[in-house]
């Protein structure tokens, strides 16, 4: 297995493979709520495994190294097929010695493109017929949301920020919360 630029010296011995939705819940008056599915699933790869031998420590050590970058990197796995993921846990699951360090990790697919997180387009209506769609001092048009979508992922679909999309859409009082069909005044 091989993350980054470290290559382990030999497989951790337990995988699990866990896919995920991202799905937000909203709470209503009178103990009620609302899901909404915000789009796109996500693999979960965990594991555990020991490093032994003279240096054991020492891998470790490289192993957190690597942890402490940040970012996303390319994960390759013996089994599984290639993936761009974030190395988003590692614990030591006991007392490290010099000779045996027993550890746990964690990572979490990026399904996104090479800018990290984005969103998929399913081929909707991006804006109501008719619309305005641009101009020195007005607005660029109206989006249509379509299930799954969120400003925050509108906003950034059309390089705009986030609070100058909100400004726009006084009629949306929750921003947290669109719904399908709801109409997005663009900026």
């Amino acid at each position: 297995m091989r993350y980054k630029d470290f290559t382990w010296p030999h497989n951790p011995e337990i995988y699990t493979v866990e896919h995920r939705r991202r799905v937000a819940v909203h709470k209503l008056p009178f103990g009620s709520c609302v899901f909404q599915e915000l789009g796109g699933a996500y693999r979960v790869l965990r594991g555990e495994g020991d490093f032994f031998g003279s240096g054991a420590y020492d891998q470790f050590r490289r192993l957190e190294a690597v942890f402490q970058e940040g970012g996303p990197g390319q994960l390759v796995h013996p089994v599984w097929r290639v993936q761009r993921a974030y190395f988003v846990s590692l614990k030591a699951m006991e007392r490290p010695l010099p000779d045996y360090v027993r550890y746990s990790f964690e990572f979490w697919e990026d399904c996104g493109g090479p800018g990290g997180l984005t969103e998929s387009d399913d081929g909707g209506a991006l804006s109501r017929p008719g619309a305005q769609t641009g101009g020195a001092g007005g607005s660029r048009g109206v989006h249509i949301v379509k299930k799954g979508e969120t400003l925050w992922g509108i906003a950034r679909r059309y390089g705009t920020a986030l609070t100058d999309l909100i400004a726009a859409n006084p009629q949306i009082k929750n921003p947290n919360l669109i719904y399908p069909g709801n109409e997005v005044r663009l900026p």
